[in-house]
């Protein structure tokens, strides 16, 4: 069983839900990675999300656009990525880490290699935003070889048949991405993630997580209460972006504004609980 899953079943058997936060690796400062990743644990945070920095990232928003050019000014590749999760490990050996990114640099450096290197230095699942399902196959089963999940992303434009697909095809957990356009696009709809999830869920028993929208503490508590996992970017990458001049601050303010997300999260969840053990 992948750390991932692991994870996930015990947060299933404690009535509590995922919370994965993203950060773009190498973004203010390549320094500042690693200790943000051990800081953003110690305030809650279950699975770490680490974006791989590219030139021509299409699937993401202004926000985390701007924090891929910070990155790659400090020439963050690939390699250094890894080799960032290789020093996360040093000291934590049970959180996942997710990198997600695109597919370029990873056939670049070539599929059986990438998925060694991923997997030595730790590295438990990864998301490549511009590989369909239906080209992955050969990308999965050198993943799958290395024990690492692959993770595909669904929308609410997915139709029964994609998601069906998707279903078989991912492990791990699977995405949700609950907005219509790029990352840090907002009016969050939790009726419509809602039915979503259900009839996401009429295919699947993995975890379902749900990114895009999430700006705060209220709408991570809403998403709480229907999701296994509340998926993090654009509002963690804005105020890394804010405090950019001073990163030490970073490190003490992005694992706050984490905490305040994980307690309006286990606050709904144990509020939800209660409500049906009365109504039983």
């Amino acid at each position: 069983m992948s750390r991932i899953a692991q994870k996930m079943q015990a947060l299933q058997q404690q009535g509590r839900r995922a919370l994965i936060p993203y950060i773009t690796a190498g973004d203010p400062e390549p320094w500042v990675t690693v200790p943000l990743m051990h800081a953003l644990v110690n305030s809650g945070a279950d699975v770490l999300e680490l974006g791989v920095p590219f030139s021509d990232p299409m699937a993401d928003g202004p926000v985390i656009q701007r924090a891929a050019e910070r990155a790659l000014k400090h020439k963050i590749s690939l390699t250094r990525v890894m080799a960032m999760v290789r020093e996360f490990r040093e000291k934590d050996k049970t959180t996942p880490v997710v990198l997600m990114g695109y597919l370029n640099p990873i056939e670049a450096m070539g599929y059986t290699r990438f998925a060694t290197e991923a997997a030595d230095a730790g590295v438990d699942g990864v998301l490549t935003v511009d590989l369909p399902p239906e080209e992955a196959e050969a990308f999965q089963s050198a993943l799958k070889q290395r024990g690492l999940d692959t993770i595909f992303l669904l929308a609410p434009t997915s139709p029964a048949e994609r998601i069906k697909l998707i279903a078989r095809a991912a492990s791990g957990f699977i995405y949700y991405v609950s907005l219509r356009g790029v990352t840090g696009a907002a009016n969050l709809d939790v009726r419509e993630v809602t039915a979503k999830l259900k009839e996401i869920r009429a295919h699947t028993r993995l975890p379902l997580g749900v990114g895009f929208g999430i700006s705060g503490p209220e709408a991570a508590a809403q998403v709480a209460g229907v999701a296994d996992a509340v998926i993090v970017g654009s509002a963690v990458v804005k105020r890394m972006e804010e405090m950019a001049a001073n990163p030490d601050k970073i490190l003490s303010e992005v694992p706050a504004f984490i905490a305040r997300l994980r307690a309006a999260m286990d606050h709904a969840t144990l509020a939800s609980t209660s409500a049906t053990g009365a109504n039983r």
